[in-house]
């Protein structure tokens, strides 16, 4: 017969069926990942935040993105290195409710960073005189405000209370069978039928998933309309050149999310942990790391001030007698 005590600590696995001897491998591994986005976001952030020529609407979405990406790494990678590194899987089930906060948190605020970056790009396209009319800074600010408050208080305070007050019991030890807690990880031990839970989240995700997602595609059929009825080709490759860096980002993050998503709801469908593992760092992490890459290379305004900065640095310490 099972103990029913009430259980107040789970086990993170990670990357089910990885050998042991090559959890050195891994944890190094995720701590360069983390060690790369820390420097990547963050000197995003910082050229942002420090060049006053910077400060325009693009710029500020995309030093949100990189604050939103930055804060989800740090809140998963590290303890998820712990694991490997030192052998420290065991977690308190509070703080691992608190993670899974977080990471949901995060994850729709990129879906709604996205979002408006596409309605930005739209606007920039079709109204390239009014743009700095009808998009400022102050509107970009208040946009931003609004939507770090309502991704915490909208479907995340449901799920999150949701998964507060599952009980967990017997037998030990109880496994989350991926990279970080989520809501499905959680409800997947609870003692009770968690099947209504788990439709409600699923509802919640598809509607920040899927609004977002749509409005981003309307923008982008009606840019691809923009341009192919314009008669300016140079204004058209330039146009078709900052969508495709936005495209590209939207694909890393909502391909392999929505199918996640969509299978492991599908009854008769499941995927294994590893692959369920894999999926998840490839559309959780993966893009954080792209993505300042992305926008380094792609974006010429950034690629001038960092080169800026780097020139400065290296004009003030070449100055500078070591005695």
């Amino acid at each position: 017969m099972e103990n029913q005590s009430a259980i107040s600590e789970v086990f993170l696995i990670g990357f089910p069926g990885i050998a042991e001897d090559m959890h050195s491998l891994v944890s190094t591994m995720m701590f360069l990942v983390y060690m790369f986005s820390l420097i990547a976001n963050g000197s995003v952030i910082c050229l942002v935040t420090l060049n006053v020529s910077l400060h325009q609407p693009m710029y500020l979405l995309i030093a949100n993105l990189a604050s939103s990406d930055l804060l989800f790494d740090t809140v998963t990678l590290p303890k998820l290195i712990a694991r490997y590194w030192f052998g420290s899987s065991s977690m308190n089930v509070k703080v691992c409710v608190f993670q899974m906060f977080w990471v949901h948190y995060l994850g729709s605020l990129d879906s709604y960073l996205l979002m408006v970056m596409a309605i930005d790009r739209y606007v920039a396209i079709s109204q390239p005189l009014r743009y700095t009319l009808i998009i400022t800074n102050k509107k970009i600010v208040i946009i931003l405000s609004l939507l770090w408050i309502f991704a915490a208080t909208s479907t995340n305070a449901t799920i999150s209370i949701q998964a507060s007050e599952v009980i967990l019991c017997g037998p030990t030890p109880k496994k989350i069978n991926t990279l970080f807690c989520t809501h499905a990880s959680i409800s997947a031990l609870a003692c009770t039928d968690a099947t209504f839970m788990m439709r409600v989240a699923f509802v919640c995700a598809m509607v920040v998933l899927l609004l977002p997602l749509g409005i981003i595609l309307l923008s982008y059929i009606l840019i691809l309309l923009e341009i192919s009825t314009s008669s300016r080709s140079e204004n058209c490759q330039k146009a078709f050149y900052t969508c495709a860096t936005h495209l590209l980002i939207v694909a890393l993050y909502y391909v392999p999310r929505v199918f996640v998503y969509i299978v492991t709801n599908i009854p008769l469908m499941t995927l294994k942990p590893n692959i369920n593992a894999l999926l998840l760092f490839l559309y959780s992490i993966v893009p954080h790391i792209v993505n300042p890459i992305i926008y380094f290379l792609r974006t010429k305004e950034i690629r001038q001030t960092l080169a800026k900065c780097l020139q400065r640095i290296k004009y003030k310490f070449g100055h500078v007698s070591i005695c």
